[in-house]
């Protein structure tokens, strides 16, 4: 296996302990923050703050809130040693503005992607976004309040080929 293209299918997207049920994030920044943290605990982030440096950069170029109360912040970064993505639903009242025209969001997946893996970073993406449009994908995300649930949730979503 080469170091330029990681086996996506050797590590899971997201485990429970990527997942923080009952968040409570003041701002995106805020969500965002807590997420990194997750990943950076996990050793799937090197550099805590330089990663969230860019996650922020990146949302100031354009809004990641997608319809239905989803934020979807992700940066490629070379302090990302494997794709990652680390998930956030919110305590009941909490709800973080991600710039979606139909309002804040409740639910949020931070992705992570190593700066090499351009290709493997749209996949992702747009893999996971075309989930999230599903309504019934959120709403069981919402409902599972139980991290192993949502972790299997999403790395099920995210099987892109048969093996």
């Amino acid at each position: 296996m080469s170091d330029a293209f990681p086996d996506l299918y050797d590590v899971e997207l997201t485990t429970a302990e990527l997942v923080i049920l009952e968040m409570e994030a003041s701002s995106k920044e805020d969500a965002a923050a807590q997420l990194a943290e997750r990943l950076h605990r996990a050793g799937r982030i090197s550099d805590l703050d330089g990663f969230l440096g860019q996650v922020n950069a990146r949302e100031h170029q354009l809004a990641t809130g997608l319809p239905g109360g989803v934020g979807l912040p992700h940066a490629r970064s070379e302090y990302v040693t494997r794709t990652s993505i680390a998930v956030g639903v919110t305590r009941f009242g909490y709800s973080i503005d991600f710039g979606a025209v139909d309002g804040p969001a409740t639910l949020v997946l931070l992705m992570a992607t190593p700066a090499q893996s351009f290709s493997e970073h749209l996949e992702v993406l747009a893999t996971t976004a075309r989930s999230l449009f599903k309504e019934n994908f959120r709403d069981s995300l919402r409902r599972a309040h139980d991290a192993e649930v949502i972790a299997e949730l999403i790395n099920s979503s995210l099987v892109f080929f048969d093996h």
